[in-house]
């Protein structure tokens, strides 16, 4: 497998609280990785170290071979590292047809705007473009319903739905999903293991998500980093890491009752879950 971003060493403090200490991991093309840990664990702190909105004390970010340990936000962005906010950060006053035309317009090839006011072959041609693939992604998500409704008007959990969308969008080599099950319905949350790999699968990204939903991660992810405190306490598969004496104890309070909150557990999903997609 080819390691598409690395992680190493990343440390972080804020005086003397270290909210990262010296954590390090890996993704490989077309994995998913699930990373959990109790509040205050340190997970959006090393998402934000990875994504470059904080700058680490310590430690480096690969990104196909490729060090952007120093680079920007939006450097990274370009790059192909995609980042999905925990409270989707979306275009409240724009339809959901708009908002997924404007995530779209990285990938236009003509962008003049006065050869799109004399309306030139080419701009048309990239309109048309760009309005195959809104349809495309509508289609996929099952967003037909919505596609005229201002998103100020939809529930947290399609405006979810659109924010997956918008990652997967640009040909991205990594998107990292910062709790996308947290202010959803259970069975919005249950949907979401599906669209998260639906994702994968169409996009060939690979996938790092944080959640405090143990059945959605244990039913998609190929492996499992547990955080505690700002370090890494266990590395795995689904299983290893659930039945990590440390996560029992630290993360679900001794009980494996989170893990099976769903009716699914780190053996696979439960069909009944699916069928609830």
């Amino acid at each position: 497998m080819t390691t598409v971003l690395s992680a190493t060493r990343l440390s972080k403090a804020f005086g003397a609280i270290h909210v990262a200490d010296r954590v390090s991991f890996s993704i490989d093309e077309g994995e998913i990785l699930g990373v959990i840990g109790p509040n205050g664990a340190g997970m959006t702190t090393v998402v934000e170290l990875i994504t470059g909105f904080l700058t680490p004390d310590e430690g480096r970010v690969l990104l196909d071979g490729r060090d952007i340990t120093n680079l920007s936000p939006d450097r990274r962005s370009r790059l192909g590292l995609g980042h999905s906010f925990q409270d989707s950060r979306l275009f409240g006053s724009l339809t959901v047809e708009d908002v997924l035309k404007v995530a779209l317009d990285q990938t236009m090839a003509t962008r003049d705007p006065v050869a799109a006011a004399l309306g030139f072959p080419d701009v048309r041609r990239a309109e048309d473009r760009l309005t195959r693939q809104v349809d495309e992604l509508i289609g996929g998500l099952g967003l037909d319903a919505y596609r005229e409704k201002f998103v100020s008007e939809l529930s947290t959990g399609t405006r979810r739905i659109v924010d997956l969308a918008c990652q997967a969008v640009g040909s991205p080599r990594v998107i990292l999903f910062d709790e996308p099950s947290s202010g959803i319905a259970q069975r919005e949350a249950e949907a979401l293991g599906p669209m998260l790999e639906q994702i994968r699968d169409d996009t060939g990204a690979s996938l790092l998500v944080i959640d405090h939903d143990m059945a959605v991660l244990a039913s998609i992810c190929d492996r499992m980093v547990a955080l505690d405190l700002g370090a890494k306490v266990a590395e795995g598969t689904a299983v290893e890491v659930l039945e990590h004496p440390a996560v029992i104890a630290s993360y679900l309070g001794g009980s494996r009752s989170a893990i099976e909150r769903s009716g699914g557990g780190p053996e696979g999903r439960d069909p009944d879950l699916s069928r609830a997609t």
